[in-house]
């Protein structure tokens, strides 16, 4: 971003301090400066006579969360949405963007598809402003909330059922932040085991019976049936789920 003010002054040197002023540098801050006028004395000290104009010009350092800002807010312009608002939440390394409005959910999109895009895109953004690591969310309300509670949901249902008739089940594609919380909430049911599956755009998570679980036995139909110790598949909270966002949010990290 660049900024450009002209000062005034009897000399060229209070025109640029007046300069200065208007932007706010001080003595260590970095700028251009051009003699627009030079002072010009009155005659006699009565007739005639210029003020000294100085322009200064300051180019700011583009920052990450001011271009995702901007970024965002020029696609939901191109959309031509109605009632759409966007607020920010910025800190050092991050920033959060909540969008809210009448037609949010054109942004949302089918499961979430538009609105990952969009955080992912916006990402891209901010990630290049220095080629350093800003963590960026895009959100509406409490939809990725709802969503990952879903996933939650799922994950256990889908595990229990596995346990039971020893059949797996594989799930519609998802994104790695997604398909790691379908692993987390899998691994905590014993007896169950999830595992990812499929390439790029159609990598789906699997979930199935654990083959290294020793409290299950196969049952004359084919599925499985607990041994006498254990009445109904148990939580594990001790087994760790697979991770494949690398710890790093939707779609990993952003370089």
């Amino acid at each position: 971003m660049i900024k450009q003010v002209i000062g005034v002054g009897d000399t060229e040197q209070e025109a640029l301090e007046n300069a200065k002023a208007q932007l706010g540098l001080d003595e260590n801050s970095e700028f251009d400066f051009e003699v627009v006028q030079r002072a010009e004395k009155k005659v006699l000290g009565l007739f005639g006579g210029k003020q000294a104009q100085v322009k200064v010009t300051v180019t700011e350092k583009d920052n990450p969360a001011d271009a995702a800002e901007e970024f965002i807010k020029n696609v939901v312009d191109a959309m031509h949405l109605n009632g759409i608002e966007v607020e920010v939440e910025k800190t050092e390394t991050s920033a959060t963007f909540n969008i809210e409005g009448e037609d949010v959910g054109y942004i949302i999109g089918r499961r979430g598809e538009t609105l990952d895009a969009l955080q992912y895109l916006t990402s891209l953004v901010a990630n290049h402003v220095d080629n350093s690591y800003f963590k960026i969310t895009v959100n509406t309300g409490n939809y990725r909330e709802k969503r990952e509670k879903t996933l939650e949901i799922l994950g256990r249902k889908l595990a229990f059922k596995a346990v039971k008739t020893g059949r797996k089940t594989s799930l519609e594609p998802m994104n790695p932040y997604e398909r790691r919380i379908i692993h987390t909430s899998v691994q905590k049911v014993r007896g169950a085991t999830s595992w990812s599956e499929g390439e790029n755009a159609n990598r789906h998570v699997v979930i199935g019976p654990d083959p290294k679980e020793r409290n299950h036995r196969r049952n004359s139909k084919g599925g499985y049936r607990k041994n006498n110790n254990s009445q109904k598949p148990q939580a594990n909270p001790d087994r760790k789920p697979l991770d494949e966002s690398g710890g790093a949010g939707l779609y990993g990290r952003i370089d």
